[in-house]
């Protein structure tokens, strides 16, 4: 789970405040904050859109600008450089936004007239306060579609410069990849970064079984079919806005990817056991483990993000989940109040009988999310190298923090929607040398059947490398000796 930034501070550009904008518009101004503001594009969208008057039609149509954009972002600058007097990275922010939702729009849907779509971006242009950048934007759209497409760089000569154009990956981010797991599945994990995700849902199983969530959905007339994987996910097909599914009002299931649903498999919790989820909200996961237990036991989840930790709340009340107690907490917090540092203590509000060792733990920590670029495809210019290392840092001091709340015997899932080596194989290789009172075992027996070629050599669970359609998720399981 990557860390965000709170949505008080995503605002929409003051010029642009209004009761009804168009999909074009809504789209150039969330754009425009994601940039300023290196704020997650989900959240943006949602606080731009939620005092505005929009169509269904025109909110759906603003969703893909915005993520088709945002997915294709270097390659757009590309094609628009070679028609502009003016390199897309000398322009100002508005007229470089309008013209890669105008190019967007006639390099990748067909279904917009192409006189529709540069009319717009000339209007919407003409409308901004200061130099009038109409003539400049109109001439560049219509070099765009006069122009033959520009051959590609020769990838026997810069094959790292030929992936970015083509997959619109950032070269830095590339090249790891090609390091790391060597130039084909380099490419692989940049073709998954332009790839648009199904929407996956879990059925929850307190409430219903996959079969009747399935016969319930297909009586609603929608598109539905079974993962391949996980025994309760479902892929929906053109069911529209998912939050209007009365199945997901109900508590019958919950919007999840189906590489997320494998790991509290992982975990394996029983009834009537102590769980601590480290790093819980929105609650995904957390409410898999409470199906898993059937709710029986306890789970405390933690985080240190209060709005969330109250969407986590909201979400166990939907599924009808009542042994989760949700801690408000920051574990990495080591600041005493003569400046120096101590470990942690649960928060206060947890009953003494809880400040014992856990059964079991469930770390899905904060990371680069770096796994997930298709969902989060702002990733791709928000994150950098130092982002990894934060992350890195972060993930071991939570990992050593809850080590030491596990009871011998006990078991700890780690997990990272990451499949950078830092964050992943290399952090748990460390950890068990520091920490020798743990050992790594397989996830073999936890992975359903259909699953076992997503194992690596390590007995890791890995997610990335496969033709699956998943998010890019590690997990591995350690158990403490007794």
């Amino acid at each position: 789970m990557g860390a965000r930034q709170p949505t008080s501070s995503v605002k929409p550009p003051v010029s642009s405040t209004g009761p009804s904008w168009s999909a074009r518009k809504i789209a150039g101004a969330a754009l425009q904050t994601i940039e300023r503001t290196r704020s997650f594009s989900d959240d943006v969208f949602d606080h731009i859109t939620k005092d505005l008057v929009v169509s269904a039609r025109d909110r759906h149509l603003a969703f893909e600008l915005l993520y088709g954009v945002l997915r294709h972002y270097l390659t757009l600058d590309w094609r628009l450089d070679q028609v502009s007097r003016k390199p897309m990275i000398r322009l100002p922010l508005t007229v470089a936004t309008t013209l890669r939702v105008a190019a967007y729009q006639l390099l990748y849907l067909d279904r917009i007239p192409a006189s529709a779509a540069v009319n717009e971006a000339v209007q919407l242009i003409r409308k901004q306060p200061g130099h009038n950048w109409s003539g400049f934007v109109n001439a560049v759209l219509r070099n765009l579609l006069r122009h033959p497409v520009p051959p590609m760089p020769d990838p026997a000569i810069d094959p790292i410069q030929t992936l970015s154009i083509q997959y619109a990956c950032p070269p830095w981010l590339i090249e790891r990849w090609r390091q790391s797991f060597g130039l084909t599945q380099a490419e692989h994990l940049c073709q998954q970064s332009i790839g648009i995700p199904p929407l996956t849902i879990r059925t929850n199983t307190l409430q219903c079984s996959r079969s009747q969530l399935l016969v319930r959905l297909q009586s609603e007339e929608i598109l539905a079919q079974e993962t391949t994987v996980s025994h309760v996910g479902l892929i929906l097909n053109k069911c529209g806005n998912p939050g209007a599914l009365s199945a997901l009002k109900e508590g019958w299931c919950y919007v999840e990817d189906e590489a997320a649903q494998l790991i509290p498999l992982l975990l394996d919790p029983q009834p009537g056991e102590r769980v601590l989820d480290a790093c819980a909200a929105p609650g995904g996961k957390t409410t898999h483990l409470a199906q898993l237990m059937k709710n029986q036991g306890t789970i405390v989840a933690l985080d240190r993000h209060q709005g969330r930790l109250d969407r986590l709340v909201s979400n166990c009340a939907r599924l009808g989940i009542s042994n989760v107690l949700p801690v408000y907490h920051n574990l990495t917090a080591t600041s005493g109040h003569n400046g120096t540092t101590h470990a942690p203590t649960l928060h206060a509000k947890i009953p003494a009988k809880l400040v014992q060792p856990f059964d079991r733990i469930l770390l899905d920590a904060p990371c680069s999310a770096l796994g997930v670029l298709r969902r989060h495809p702002e990733g791709k210019f928000i994150k950098s190298l130092s982002t990894i290392q934060q992350a890195k840092t972060l993930q071991r001091e939570i990992l050593d923090r809850v080590s030491g709340l596990l009871r011998p015997g006990g078991i700890l899932v780690y997990s990272a929607c990451s499949v950078e080596p830092e964050e992943t194989t290399e952090i748990i290789s460390g950890f068990c040398q520091e920490h020798p009172e743990f050992y790594q075992e397989s996830v073999t027996p936890w992975v359903p059947t259909a699953g076992q070629s997503l194992i690596n050599e390590l007995g890791h669970l890995c997610t990335a490398f496969q033709t699956l359609n998943m998010d890019g998720f590690f997990a591995c399981r350690l158990k403490k000796s007794e």
